[in-house]
């Protein structure tokens, strides 16, 4: 069991920053907020209100605080200061999981604020498990085999060919990728639970941090001009350790914009760099169906 705080003080925020031992620039950027909003709230005593989203953040920051971090905290802030508490369970999910349907591995996506989008809005997701790797060819023919599905115009029969198993199925339209979904037992993500996966918490520019890095991924000019295996590029991983969020394929997302267009996100091996960043806008209608578009799933629920 954890302690976290119900309602928050301005010597609760001061003491929460200490314990991470991180400066007012620092802590803001943490929770996705201003500096000056930072020094208000610190400087506030009890009569701080910070809103619903923020007070996400200082909850799931002061939860996340490591045994030293944590004691660091209580003794910066004496018990007669401190707000009415409650006790939450601390999560027991395990950080990946091999997902009884398909088989895919998949890594846990904790609850909490990433700064979204090219603006950085600071957005609070509750947790979910996303697919390690895109689905592959070797992934996308189990669901054929077991279902008729047809099969992508790129294979020369109900199978891939030997030396593209591992690469990202392509040549999937929105509807091919919701239909694998289902018979997983899954399903697409939104644009958002996509881009957090991809940018962690801290508002990264890229998977790998905020370096312009092309050959950090699958993209035009850096790349061979053709699918990958989805575990070659090895340093471009986002911090939840998942590949392939930039370049290689576009992906499906749930996230739909009108009536029958829905978003992509992650660029292509046909992409430039410039446009392969996780905040970019992208869709297509549910029918469009190209070289270089796939996609990947998300869970909530370990069983099918």
């Amino acid at each position: 069991m954890i302690t976290t705080v119900k309602r928050w003080t301005g010597v609760e925020v001061r003491a929460l920053r200490e314990a991470r031992r991180m400066s007012i620039i620092d802590f803001a950027a943490h929770l996705g907020v201003s500096d000056r909003m930072v020094s208000k709230w610190e400087a506030g005593g009890a009569n701080i209100t910070p809103r619903p989203v923020n007070q996400a953040a200082l909850d799931t920051s002061l939860a996340r605080l490591n045994g030293e971090a944590r004691v660091r905290f209580t003794e910066f802030v004496a018990p007669e200061v401190l707000s009415e508490t409650r006790d939450t369970d601390v999560s027991d999910k395990p950080t990946q999981i091999r997902h009884p349907a398909d088989g895919k591995l998949m890594t846990w996506i904790e609850e909490g604020i990433y700064l979204a989008g090219p603006r950085d809005e600071p957005i609070w997701l509750d947790g979910y498990y996303l697919d390690i790797y895109p689905t592959t060819n070797a992934d996308y023919a189990r669901f054929v085999a077991a279902t008729g599905h047809p099969a992508p115009q790129h294979w020369e029969s109900a199978a891939p060919a030997i030396e593209i198993a591992d690469h990202p199925v392509v040549w999937v339209t929105w509807d091919d990728a919701h239909a694998y979904a289902d018979w997983a037992h899954k399903a697409l993500p939104t644009s958002q639970q996509w881009e957090k996966a991809a940018r962690g918490t801290r508002g990264n520019i890229y998977p790998w941090g905020s370096q312009t890095t092309p050959a950090k991924c699958n993209v035009r000019g850096s790349g061979p001009g053709c699918t990958t295996p989805v575990d070659r590029y090895k340093s471009g991983v986002s911090p939840f350790g998942v590949y392939d969020l930039c370049g290689n394929v576009w992906e499906w997302l749930a996230t739909s914009t009108t009536t029958s267009r829905f978003e992509l996100k992650g660029s292509a091996f046909t992409s430039p760099f410039d446009r392969s960043a996780p905040s970019i806008f992208n869709d297509a209608d549910r029918s469009m169906l190209d070289d270089d578009t796939g996609f990947r799933c998300i869970t909530a629920a370990l069983n099918p």
